[in-house]
């Protein structure tokens, strides 16, 4: 099958590349490096065409809800509507766990990206993943208070992006399935512990308090609103053993590899 692949640079999109090649499938990249920009919709019809399916993993830094609304509205709307006139049969998205609980901030951008593939003319899926092992390294980068490293409290099931990556896969190999049961990690963890794991492999030093940010969405996450349900499928990567793959062993081990990839 020729599978389309939006935001296919990325750390997820990146690992359904990989997973639909592996399979024999002819992935093509909808990025800005290979010509194709979803804000404005440019190359999205040369590059659709002949395509079987597509997934959308194309993603925003933003916590503004009204930026990440624009943004999901605005490509996602691009994408469908291109795949429309190509004819493509099957619309796959990546959403997030509990973001209907949470329908705040960069979610309230999730939420109204679902309702765009909802409401298209292309047959669609919609999986719901829980946050990434990478989510901790990003949280290590971006959470700060000055020049002091924080660690953000929430109740979090992550998940291994290469797992999400090869689910997206085989969905968009198959048959249209509305809303699909949601994908998690093996066992719930607390995200400040993630990110001072994270921190300690890396060979970072210094005092990382935890903290409660402020905020409905993360007030949410600390409540467990981002915790899959019991009818999710789970994935096999613990967090534990992402750092060892991912960023090395302990120095006692002889390994301080450092995490390349981040979400």
């Amino acid at each position: 099958m020729r599978i389309a692949v939006a935001g296919g640079t990325g750390a997820v999109g990146s690992q359904v590349v990989n997973a639909l090649r592996a399979n024999g499938h002819d992935a093509v990249v909808l990025s800005r490096s290979t010509g194709v920009d979803l804000l404005t919709g440019e190359g999205l019809d040369a590059a659709l065409d002949g395509a079987d399916a597509v997934i959308d993993t194309a993603n925003v830094s933003t916590l503004s809800a009204d930026a990440a609304i624009r943004f999901f509205q605005a490509a996602t709307g691009n994408l469908l509507a291109a795949a429309a006139r190509a004819g493509v049969a099957h619309a796959v998205l990546l959403s997030i766990v509990g973001i209907d609980r949470m329908p705040h901030d960069y979610y309230a951008g999730k939420i109204a990206q679902e309702r765009v593939v909802e409401e298209a003319d292309v047959p669609w899926t919609i999986l719901r993943a829980t946050q990434f092992h990478e989510f901790a390294a990003q949280l290590y980068d971006r959470a700060r208070l000055g020049p002091l490293h924080v660690a953000p409290r929430a109740r979090v099931q992550p998940i291994a992006a290469h797992e999400v990556g090869a689910h997206l896969a085989s969905l968009a190999a198959g048959a249209p399935r509305g809303r699909t049961p949601d994908l998690a990690g093996p066992r719930e963890e607390r995200l400040d512990e993630m990110v001072k794991a994270f921190a300690r492999r890396s060979g970072r030093r210094g005092w990382i308090p935890s903290v409660n940010l402020p905020g409905a969405q993360m007030k949410g996450m600390r409540a467990g609103f981002a915790l899959p349900g019991d009818d999710a499928v789970i994935g096999s990567q613990t967090f534990a053993d992402w750092l060892d793959e991912r960023v090395g062993r302990p120095a006692s081990d002889g390994r301080t590899d450092r995490l390349s990839e981040q979400r």
